[in-house]
C-alpha cells in the first residue's frame, strides 16, 4: 500500500447540504500494533450495526516505532470509512488537535483504542452534542450510574485528582480524563487554540477552558474496565498535570483564557410566549462585588446560608458551623500538602507553596483583592518559617511547616471574615 497516499486526509462523509451530523471518531495510537485490528474491527462492526448518524473512524499514529503503521494503513483499506494519518509528535492532545482540526465532520469524538468504556454510551455521548444541547460531552467513571472495575490505586488517584479540579476550579464536571469524549467541532477549535498541552493533560485543560468560558458540558455515565496493558505511565502523568493546572491557573487569573464564543440567544419555543426581558449587563462594581464574595467562599469563607442562620457576631465563627469550618480547613491542608509534596521534586520551596495554594483553592477567584491579599501573606509567612528549617530538617518537616503556615492563615481569615448579607 502507498503509504504516502494514505498519510493524506481523506474525507468519506456525505454532503453537509443533504446530511445529519456526522461524527469523526479519533482513535489516537502509540505503538498500539496488538491492540489496534481488534478495536477497529470492534467498533466499525458496532457502528454498522445501527448508529443512527454518519461517521467515519480515524487512526491517528503519533510517533510509533513498531508497526502500529502499517497496521493502521491496513485498516483504512480493509474498510471504506476508516481514514488512517500519521504524525511525528507523541502525545494524545498533539494527535487530537491533529485530527480535529482538519476534520470536516460537524462532532468530532475519540476514545481509546483500548476500548476500556462499554460502547453502549457512544450514542447517549454524541447525541448531547448533535441535539444543539451542549457543546462538550464526556463520560464520567465516577458520575451516578457508572459501573467502573479497576486497581484500587487508579481509583485514588483519579478521585484525588478530581477532587483537586472541584475544589481549586470550581469545576462542574467529575471526570476529566476519561477517554471518551465528543465536541462540536466549530466550538471546540477556538478553545484548542488556546490549550498548550499535547499529552495527557489535553483533555483537563480543555474542560477547564470550556467552563471558563461558559459553554456547557454534558456528563454520561459509562462502564468502564480498566485494560492492564496500558501506555500511562500514572507518577510522571499525575507530575505533569500539576504543572499544567498551575500554568492554566495563572492563565485565567491573567485574562489569557478567554475565547470569544458565540451562542444562540434564548427564545421561547412556544409561539405565543411572553419572554422575561433580558438580563441586563452587569456593572463593574457589581461585578467586582460578585467576585468578592466568590473569593470568599473559595478561601475560608463559609456559605451564604452559613452566614445568615441564626445570625453572627463581628469576627467570630459562624454558629452551628464550627465544624463544617474545621472540615473545610482540613480538607484544604491535606490538599495543600498533597500538591506541594510531588511539586517539590522539581521546584523550589517557595515556587511549590505557590503552585500549591493556587491550586489548593485560590484558582476560581483569584482576582479578588481580599484573596490576593491572602495569598501574598501565605506565600510570605511560608517562606519566611521555611528558612527558619536546619538544613538537615527532612520533607515531612518542610510539608509541616508549609501546611501549618497555611492553616493558620486559614483559620484566621474564616474567624475573622465579615458577616456576608444578603
Amino acid at each position: 500500500m502507498d503509504t504516502r497516499a494514505a498519510m493524506q486526509p481523506t474525507f468519506r462523509v456525505l454532503d453537509a447540504a443533504a446530511r445529519p451530523a456526522s461524527v469523526d471518531i479519533v482513535i489516537p495510537v502509540l505503538n498500539e500494533e496488538r491492540a489496534l485490528p481488534g478495536c477497529v474491527r470492534t467498533l466499525v462492526a458496532f457502528l454498522d450495526g445501527g448508529f443512527p448518524l454518519p461517521w467515519r473512524i480515524t487512526i491517528v499514529d503519533n510517533g510509533s516505532t513498531d508497526a502500529t503503521w502499517p497496521v493502521a494503513t491496513a485498516l483504512a483499506g480493509e474498510y471504506d470509512r476508516v481514514h488512517a494519518r500519521r504524525i511525528d509528535v507523541r502525545g494524545r492532545g498533539a494527535a487530537l488537535r491533529a485530527a480535529w482540526r482538519e476534520s470536516q465532520a460537524d462532532i468530532v469524538a475519540y476514545m481509546d483504542v483500548d476500548l476500556s468504556t462499554d460502547l453502549g454510551a457512544l450514542f447517549p455521548l454524541v447525541a448531547a452534542v448533535a441535539s444543539g444541547h451542549s457543546e462538550i460531552a464526556i463520560g464520567t467513571r465516577l458520575g451516578r450510574g457508572a459501573r467502573i472495575r479497576r486497581s484500587v490505586r487508579r481509583e485514588v488517584i483519579s478521585r484525588g485528582y478530581n477532587a483537586l479540579l472541584r475544589h481549586g476550579f470550581r469545576a462542574g464536571f467529575s471526570d476529566a480524563q476519561c477517554g471518551f469524549k465528543a465536541a462540536r467541532a466549530r466550538v471546540v477549535r477556538p478553545l484548542m487554540d488556546k490549550v498548550e498541552d499535547d499529552g495527557w493533560f489535553f483533555d483537563t485543560e480543555l474542560l477547564l477552558l470550556a467552563e471558563h468560558n461558559g459553554l456547557r458540558v454534558h456528563e454520561v455515565p459509562v462502564d468502564w474496565v480498566e485494560d492492564l496493558d496500558s501506555r500511562v505511565q500514572l507518577v510522571r502523568t499525575a507530575v505533569d498535570d500539576l504543572r499544567g493546572l498551575a500554568r492554566v491557573a495563572w492563565a485565567m487569573a491573567a485574562g489569557r483564557a478567554r475565547v470569544p464564543v458565540v451562542r444562540p440567544e434564548l427564545v421561547p419555543c412556544h409561539p405565543d410566549a411572553l419572554p422575561a426581558s433580558p438580563r441586563r449587563a452587569r456593572s463593574r462594581e457589581e461585578r467586582s462585588r460578585a467576585g468578592r464574595l466568590q473569593g470568599g467562599r473559595l478561601q475560608g469563607g463559609w456559605s451564604r446560608a452559613g452566614h445568615s442562620q441564626g445570625g453572627r457576631s463581628r469576627g467570630g465563627w459562624p454558629p452551628g458551623g464550627v465544624f463544617a469550618g474545621s472540615v473545610h480547613v482540613l480538607f484544604s491542608a491535606v490538599l495543600y500538602a498533597m500538591v506541594y509534596w510531588p511539586m517539590r521534586d522539581f521546584q523550589e520551596p517557595a515556587t511549590a507553596a505557590t503552585c500549591a495554594l493556587v491550586l489548593a483553592g485560590t484558582a476560581g477567584a483569584v482576582l479578588s483583592f481580599r484573596t490576593a491579599l491572602f495569598f501574598a501573606v501565605n506565600l510570605a509567612l511560608t517562606v519566611a518559617l521555611l528558612h527558619t528549617l536546619p538544613p538537615q530538617a527532612g520533607r515531612m518537616a518542610e510539608v509541616g511547616v508549609v501546611v501549618a503556615a497555611y492553616c493558620l492563615l486559614m483559620v484566621i481569615r474564616a474567624a475573622t471574615s465579615p458577616l456576608t448579607r444578603n
